[in-house]
Parts: structure tokens; C-alpha cells; sequence
């Protein structure tokens, strides 16, 4: 929120001076969406900034006036706007190229673990398809076996690895999802027990224990979307404002995590990272 505030600031728009700003969180209950969605409606707010492509369509449900900017793992391939260069409506935002960088965490992971042949991947069903189908394609043409784990909630992250373990999976991908991301710190927890190597979108997940991480930086997308929304506060039409998508991508790697695995991480990845935790 600090980084978003960043944006807005950068803007002219200063919380508390010229600004005020209504936070709702679903913690994780995406069924709580869109009556939130409904409520900042019914308080006439200016704009509605969002964050996940279910937030996002919940908040499209709820109006189809106030200017919404959406930060989403792909706002085309979700069906939430047609067309990048201009989305239409009422709506922009970001994406963050998730289907696409998906692809590249499965070919961190066949250098990490050369020798395995199944990847598990932590997928949230409320993200859609896109992601999944990505990684279909390159696995097939990486000679790899996908071992699919759906996760609605809290409750199913134990079986999800147990599951994993049962099919012989040699590493995990977590798929991009706000409501996996807000289950980072369990999700580390369990990777550490049942030692087995995974890699997030998130350097804040690598920071926590995580062994890697490969993605956008979280801090720079949300001033990405704090800026966005002071366009639309200053006049711009969301549907002419092009999705913009993030210009860096960071590869993390917790070497402590690494260690506790009896991973070796080869030189040509280590060379390749951006950042290096517990060398």
C-alpha cells in the first residue's frame, strides 16, 4: 500500500491532503468480492484500484461507470478487457505476464532439478485457465509431467502436498494467484517439510524462506497501479489508457533454503540471479 500511495503521491494525490483512500481486503474469502465492490459503489468513489483478476471482476460486475484499474496476471487472456492497446470500457490497469513467466519458473526449475520429470504446480482455479495452458504447452515440449494441485482455500494446502509427494513430484511451481500469495508463508512451511524445492513469483516469498523466486518486483507494480489511478483521477478514459505490463523481472535465490534441501544451484544460474540471500 505504501508503494501505491508512492504512485498516487507522484501524481498530485497526497492521502489525508487532496485524497482519501477506502481499503477492503477479502483475506482470502473471495466470495466477500463482490459485495465490497458493490459497497464502494454505493459510496461513489472516484476509482477502484484492484488487485487479481477475481477482484477485478468482481469490481466490472459491480459498475460499468467508475474507471477501474486493475492489477491482474493477464487482464486479455482472462477475458477482462479485448485488446491491449485499447481495452474499452471502463477499465485498464496491468498485467503482470503471468502465463508467459510461469513458463520461465519451469525452466529455472529443470536446472535446479535436471533429473526430475514431475513438476507439481499449486493452481487456483478462480485464475482461469490461461496459466495452465501455458505450462502444458512448454512442458510437452520439455519433456516434463505435470502434476496439477487445485487449491480453493486454506484447508486444501496439505493434501495439495501430500499429493505431490504420493506422484513423486521433484519440484512445485505456485502459480500466480493473490489468494496463493496470501498463503506464502504456509506454503514455505510446508515446502521446507515435505523438502521439496519450489519457486514463486514474489522476491518477498524468496525473503521468507521460499528457495526462489521469479517475477516482477510487487513493490513496483503496485506504484505502477497507484500512477495509473492518477491518470484516471486526473480525466484519462480507462478504455484509451493501453494495459501497461512491468519493464523488470527479478530472479531471487535463497541459498540458506537451498542448503537445508542438499540443493547445489549450478554457476550458470547463480550468475543470472539479481539477487543472492545467505551466500
Amino acid at each position: 500500500m505504501e508503494a501505491f500511495r508512492q504512485g498516487l503521491r507522484e501524481s498530485g494525490y497526497v492521502e489525508g491532503a487532496n485524497t482519501s483512500i477506502e481499503t477492503r481486503y477479502a483475506d482470502g474469502k473471495v466470495d466477500h468480492l463482490g459485495k465490497m465492490a458493490a459497497d464502494l459503489v454505493r459510496q461513489e468513489v472516484h476509482a477502484i484500484a484492484t488487485s487479481g483478476d477475481v477482484a477485478a471482476r468482481a469490481a466490472q460486475r459491480a459498475t460499468t461507470t467508475i474507471p477501474i484499474v486493475a492489477f491482474t496476471d493477464d487482464l486479455v487472456g482472462s477475458g477482462l478487457v479485448s485488446s491491449h492497446a485499447r481495452p474499452g470500457g471502463n477499465i485498464t490497469g496491468i498485467s503482470i505476464l503471468s502465463p508467459e513467466l510461469n513458463v520461465k519458473r519451469l525452466e529455472i526449475l529443470r536446472q535446479v532439478s535436471p533429473g526430475s520429470s514431475r513438476v507439481a504446480v499449486l493452481w487456483d482455479p478462480g485464475t482461469g485457465t490461461a496459466q495452465l495452458k501455458e505450462m502444458e504447452a512448454a512442458s510437452r515440449s520439455l519433456g516434463v509431467h505435470l502434476v496439477v494441485l487445485e487449491v480453493r482455500g486454506p484447508d486444501d494446502l496439505d493434501g495439495a502436498f501430500k499429493i505431490a509427494l504420493k506422484e513423486r513430484a521433484g519440484t512445485l511451481n505456485v502459480l500466480a494467484s493473490p489468494l496463493l500469495a496470501s498463503y506464502s508463508h504456509r506454503i514455505v512451511a510446508l515446502a521446507a517439510k515435505s523438502r521439496l524445492p519450489v519457486i514463486y513469483q514474489w522476491s518477498e516469498h524468496a525473503e521468507a524462506g521460499g528457495l526462489m523466486s521469479y517475477g516482477p518486483s510487487l513493490l513496483e507494480t503496485w506504484r505502477q497501479t497507484g500512477l495509473l489511478v492518477g491518470k484516471v483521477l486526473r480525466g484519462a478514459k480507462p478504455g484509451d489508457l493501453p494495459i501497461e505490463q512491468p519493464t523488470k523481472f527479478e530472479l531471487v535465490i535463497n541459498m540458506k533454503t537451498a542448503r537445508n534441501l542438499g540443493l547445489t544451484i549450478p554457476p550458470s544460474l547463480l550468475s543470472r540471479a539479481d539477487r543472492v540471500i545467505g551466500e
